[in-house]
């Protein structure tokens, strides 16, 4: 079976279980905090997916890193998951749970890499000019300072990319050298 469509299928029954229980925002919170767990702590899939691992330590490993609490709607989807073997694409419901949250309340995912740390101000006109483009439509942003860009700013919108920087100017000019 494609490994995108059991991790949609389950991310798609949680988020209807969840908006059925009114939680919605809490378990995107949640899977978004799992998702960045997994991210920082390459460990934690191994650990996770470790066979001989019991259980309620499985789920209690999850629980953690997702913040969600024992006997809330995400600890019942862990041990759903644990139980019919699936543990392995727990990264990817998180990723899709997110998606189909953002659809469903029209957010935007917007990161910005910066050269060096700009202040709020600054980073807030950019908002601004993104939000005007997407039309109405909400901002999550994440912002982070990538020094090797040299100057400038990149700007991913969901799947669309602006790059400003000076490293992807100078890489054009090298290309444009090159075709001479």
């Amino acid at each position: 079976m494609n490994d995108g469509l059991i991790p949609n299928r389950y991310a798609k029954a949680l988020y209807k279980y969840a908006h059925e229980q009114g939680v919605t925002e809490e378990v995107y919170l949640q899977m978004k905090r799992l998702s960045e767990s997994y991210e920082a702590l390459p460990e934690l899939k191994k650990t996770v997916d470790n066979p001989f691992l019991p259980v309620a330590d499985r789920e209690k490993v999850l629980l953690s890193a997702s913040g969600a609490e024992k006997d809330g709607c995400l600890d019942k989807f862990i041990l759903m998951v644990i139980r019919s073997n699936r543990e392995c694409y727990m990264r990817e419901m998180a990723l899709s749970y997110g998606k189909i949250y953002r659809d469903a309340n029209d957010i935007a995912q917007v990161k910005i890499t910066t050269a060096i740390e700009l202040p709020e101000e600054k980073l807030s006109q950019i908002i601004e000019v993104v939000e005007h483009e997407l039309k109405g439509k909400k901002v999550e942003r994440t912002v982070t300072v990538n020094p090797e860009l040299i100057g400038g700013f990149v700007v991913q919108v969901d799947s669309m990319v602006l790059d400003t920087s000076v490293k992807n100017e100078l890489k054009k000019l090298r290309l444009k050298l090159l075709k001479r």
